[in-house]
């Protein structure tokens, strides 16, 4: 830990925001994930790199701010930044103690840890190609949602000003102000105004995409969004954006998302749209004919 905290500078640490680790770190987890699936191996170094030194950052914020259980705050270090409970710090972070211990012993060995994280896809490629640095993964999973529910969506929200799951040929027919491609990863940036997400689909991205919405509704960063997925009510993160939002769209019968060459999925299960906003009557108004729409009713406090 000390050769750690001898690598970040003290101020730096004290600008630090922890409660934003377990976000920035599903970010980049997203980034790896997605990096390995296209084979862009000079994409997947950085994002390692970044989860690296995202989580060093993190564990020696934790060793300078955290008392250990049973430990006095007199004797805590005079030049902590805060001092704060093991317990306190969880709810703060959502990260357990044991989780924290767990990063450090992985990051004492960070060449082991590095290679863990590239994976067995890149050594292989590594080993057949000798040097790939500088070349581009190629790939597509991309699936577009049916114009006809972009418009209705931009009759309800206006103007959209960010798309954070999108790619140029996407926006084509979303024409929002502003979109972030899988290079850029939204994940790591700021949503701000109107937000239209048709996030990715499989696990664990999903998941990240939820809890970067909810984050940004929560921060006040968002004027309103509507989000598409498929309605798996079981799941956590279909609960989560459930009690975040203000109405859902069931969808009579199943959207047939639609390729860039013009093929059609053929989902096994209907969709659901997601109303973040203050003003669910527009809402109710134009989605009526494309499924049942429910007013969600805030859990009390």
């Amino acid at each position: 830990m000390a050769d750690l905290v001898a690598r970040h500078d003290r101020g730096q640490l004290q600008n630090y925001d922890p409660e934003r680790h377990r976000l920035t770190n599903a970010a980049l987890d997203f980034g790896i994930e997605e990096a390995k699936r296209i084979k862009d191996w000079p994409t997947l170094e950085r994002a390692v790199d970044e989860k690296i030194a995202e989580q060093q950052k993190f564990v020696v914020w934790w060793n300078a701010a955290v008392r250990r259980a049973g430990q006095p705050k007199k004797e805590f270090a005079k030049n902590a930044a805060n001092s704060l409970t093991e317990k306190e710090a969880t709810k703060l972070t959502g990260m357990p103690h044991q989780r924290v211990s767990d990063i450090l012993n992985r990051l004492a060995k960070p060449d082991k840890y590095r290679e863990r994280l590239l994976g067995a896809g890149y050594h292989a490629a590594m080993l057949e190609a000798g040097n790939v640095r500088g070349t581009q993964g190629t790939g597509d999973n991309e699936w577009y949602t049916p114009a006809e529910y972009i418009d209705l969506a931009r009759l309800v929200l206006g103007e959209i000003d960010l798309d954070p799951a999108s790619t140029p040929l996407a926006n084509e027919r979303v024409k929002a102000t502003q979109i972030f491609t899988e290079a850029e990863n939204g994940l790591m940036q700021d949503w701000v105004g109107n937000i239209w997400l048709n996030p990715p689909y499989a696990q664990p991205a999903i998941q990240h995409f939820a809890d970067k919405m909810v984050a940004e509704l929560e921060a006040g960063h968002v004027t309103a969004a509507i989000v598409l997925t498929h309605n798996y009510t079981d799941t956590a993160w279909f609960q989560q954006l459930a009690h975040a939002a203000s109405a859902i769209c069931f969808t009579r019968g199943r959207i047939r998302f639609e390729a860039p060459n013009g093929d059609q999925a053929a989902p096994t299960q209907g969709q659901a749209f997601f109303y973040f906003g203050s003003d669910v009557g527009p809402f109710a108004v134009v989605f009526a004919d494309v499924g049942f729409v429910v007013n969600v009713v805030p859990a009390p406090v």
